[in-house]
């Protein structure tokens, strides 16, 4: 009862930070069409679900397991599967958000701007996006943000049990994603958070450097898991797609950075918004205490945001996502140091109004009109605009099993990996009476196998992608024998996903 009234301001607002949390996540969580990459990692957690075998079956695409296994178990309790993968990453938020209390407040020493930091997350529109699609980004982020608490209190207090847990955390992170091995290689970072001023310096460092081999130690061992799999070397080849290897990167060096860096600070501002920017240069200027600490947070964003813009070969903005988890203290620095600074509370509420409205507009629009959500470009053409969308998956689902209830049906789609046919796999593989294939590429007349198949049953197409034959994107070739059943446009583009009937 003491401990609770103790730390009463802590638990009345983080239960507050939570409800809105899981509001913010939960409401309309499948209002936004499936995407490609979404459909890819939800079947193959149904794949190795049913196939112990298959349990490393992300390594075939190069992908680490993690979020596959994570969605594993919350499929078991959740029957609509893209429902069981948006849910891994809505957890996954969860403790990212109390993993910001602790790390504010630690590294700040205040109770307050661990409140503030888990505040902001619930808030930041880029965790709301990723906090509610089956992507790999959020369960980096919780990875991050913990890896990132640890490696504090490890400098900080240098103890083999904070060492073994970092080892963990950071192990779980590079099972996740490659770019969860920046909490390795920034770990010499957190040495601008020693106390060289201690009479036992000299010791105390040398007991953190064994204790930081320790952590890496423990990590690559975990990381090492992913040899029993023959298909650990694809992880190196798929990362080559995006990422410049150093020897290649020689040959041009810098030649697309600056173009890589541009494209980065845009996805940042749209997502951070001005505000977010803002406030981050301000937690330097508003206080000089804890100036150590706020280059420590910096860093720890801006050195794997740098390394990208100059070895990245093929960049989306969810890759930032990660690295910018490390501005939200800052920024809820600048916010607590604004109220010391602010007496009269009139003037500080309009502040706190004015700095909130852009990330709230944005979060409103995330929420209830993603397409109008003043996000970057390529997210909008991505998720819900662009052929990577699966907006209309839905109505084919309900669709197709209703054509399939009393017979049997043959359904082709425009692609064998992606979108298609996994989309619909993940509804309808158990269904007996539908035969899913997929072809690729989109032929200039019907393929023999549709022409064999449409004189036994009822036979259907679906297109979704740009094809050389095709008019517009989810047209079918001109060649072929079809008559459309439905279509069913991409958000506010000019891309259809398009259902044909093949003519008997």
């Amino acid at each position: 009862m003491d401990f609770f009234k103790k730390h009463k301001f802590e638990f009345v607002f983080g239960i507050a930070i939570i409800i809105l949390y899981l509001f913010s996540r939960l409401y309309n969580i499948l209002e936004l069409p499936i995407f490609t990459d979404e459909a890819i990692y939800v079947r193959w957690a149904q794949i190795a679900n049913n196939d112990a075998s298959w349990r490393f079956i992300s390594l075939v695409d190069g992908k680490q397991p993690s979020f596959v296994w994570a969605t594993m178990i919350i499929m078991r309790l959740v029957e609509d599967p893209l429902l069981a993968g948006r849910l891994t990453s809505v957890i996954a938020g969860l403790f990212s958000v109390v993993g910001l209390f602790f790390l504010g407040r630690e590294i700040f020493k205040s109770s307050a701007i661990g409140i503030i930091s888990a505040f902001l997350y619930a808030i930041y529109p880029m965790a709301l996006v990723y906090d509610r699609m089956a992507l790999y980004e959020s369960l980096v982020g919780v990875f991050t943000v913990w890896g990132v608490y640890f490696v504090v209190l490890l400098v900080r207090r240098i103890r083999l049990d904070i060492a073994l847990i970092l080892g963990m955390v950071v192990g779980g992170g590079v099972l996740t994603k490659t770019s969860a091995f920046f909490n390795i290689y920034l770990l010499p970072v957190s040495l601008l958070l020693f106390d060289f001023k201690l009479k036992d310096k000299y010791l105390r460092l040398l007991k953190w450097g064994g204790l930081a081999v320790v952590s890496i130690i423990i990590s690559y061992g975990i990381y090492s898991i992913l040899r029993l799999s023959p298909y650990f070397y694809v992880i190196e080849g798929k990362n080559a797609l995006f990422v410049y290897p150093f020897k290649e990167w020689m040959e041009h060096p810098f030649r697309f950075w600056y173009g890589n860096i541009l494209g980065e600070w845009d996805w940042l501002r749209r997502y951070m918004t001005f505000s977010g920017v803002l406030l981050v240069v301000l937690s330097f200027l508003t206080d000089k205490k804890f100036l150590r600490e706020k280059i420590f947070l910096f860093l720890w964003f801006i050195i794997p945001f740098v390394a990208l813009a100059v070895f990245g070969k093929t960049l989306y903005p969810r890759f930032i996502f990660f690295m910018t988890i490390a501005l939200l203290p800052l920024i809820a620095f600048s916010i607590f140091k604004i109220k010391d600074l602010i007496k009269n509370k009139i003037l500080l509420f309009g502040i706190f109004v004015i700095l909130l409205f852009l990330p709230l507009h944005s979060f409103y629009l995330i929420i209830n009109n993603f397409s109008k959500a003043p996000i970057p470009h390529s997210d909008l053409e991505q998720y819900r605009n662009g052929w990577t969308s699966g907006a209309g998956v839905k109505e084919l689902v309900e669709f197709l099993e209703k054509e399939a209830r009393d017979k049997k049906i043959f359904v082709g789609t425009q692609g064998t990996f992606g979108l298609m046919p996994y989309a619909l796999e993940i509804y309808l593989v158990s269904n007996k009476n539908i035969k899913l294939t997929g072809f690729w590429p989109t032929e200039e007349t019907l393929p023999k196998e549709l022409d064999k198949v449409r004189k036994q049953i009822p036979t259907y197409m679906l297109f979704y992608q740009p094809c050389n034959m095709c008019k517009t994107i989810g047209d079918a070739p001109k060649l072929w024998p079809v008559t459309p059943v439905s279509s069913y446009r991409r958000g506010i583009s000019s891309h259809w996903l398009s259902l044909y009937r093949i003519n008997p």
